[in-house]
């Protein structure tokens, strides 16, 4: 049975109660990213990368209580948690996609690129990438973003169909150099624009070895949102 907010709407409409629930601030993002498999609560903080953790944890707790959310210790690491979403938190999927479909198909491009994140870019680039599709079966891919102040270094190590980030360096040779403008790697991967475009443009620079680089545009992968027609530029 699923919970109700007292600190709600207070009307008996169907939509008014479930937007009790859905709309809290983070919930639908937290729900994003348990639909995409993290059950984590580091895993859910790194595609998330704003929120404290004080505020995470309490939005999970709401969801537990609310009935989309259940803790189970973790079968892989002793004395660790997983969060697990319910059959009806997993019955907002369709509501989760639907509302992201929406957003790309009409939202201006200028708006969706105001709010740019070299974390959660390289989060969501490493869990749509397809190993398959890399011409070696490890390869380590290096991103750089020149003009970040912070962070603007990345690798992506894939090993089989293994993929994993990270923020030092993990000491492999690099097959693939990727120099880049964050907006530019991010309108490809929201499927703004195009990887040629942006190559072609000189907005993005590739060296490396070729067979990694000319099958780019395939293990790169996209957004799930990408292939949406947009409506808007």
């Amino acid at each position: 049975m699923i919970g109700a907010n007292e600190k709600g709407y207070g009307q008996f409409c169907p939509v008014a109660m479930a937007a009790d629930i859905f709309c809290a601030r983070w919930t639908p993002l937290i729900l994003r990213e348990m639909l995409c498999g993290s059950t984590r609560f580091n895993d859910i903080r790194r595609g998330l990368p704003r929120i404290s953790p004080t505020l995470l944890s309490r939005r999970l707790k709401e969801l537990e209580k609310a009935g989309l959310v259940e803790e189970r210790k973790s079968p892989k690491k002793r004395g660790t948690t997983d969060y697990r979403l319910t059959t009806a938190g997993e019955d907002l999927r369709e509501v989760v996609i639907s509302l992201g479909l929406w957003g790309h198909r009409w939202i201006e491009s200028s708006v969706s690129l105001k709010n740019l994140d070299p974390s959660l870019l390289m989060w969501d680039m490493r869990r749509h990438l397809v190993a398959s599709r890399v011409p070696n079966e490890r390869c380590t891919v290096k991103f750089v973003f020149p003009e970040l102040s912070g962070r603007k270094t990345w690798w992506v190590v894939i090993d089989k169909n293994q993929v994993d980030i990270c923020l030092i360096d993990p000491g492999y040779e690099v097959d693939l150099h990727v120099r880049s403008s964050l907006r530019s790697m991010t309108s490809v991967w929201m499927g703004i624009t195009s990887l040629k475009l942006e190559i072609d443009a000189g907005n993005i620079e590739l060296s490396g070895e070729k067979a990694i680089e000319r099958s780019m545009h395939e293990w790169l992968g996209l957004s799930p949102f990408a292939k949406e027609q947009r409506h808007v530029s």
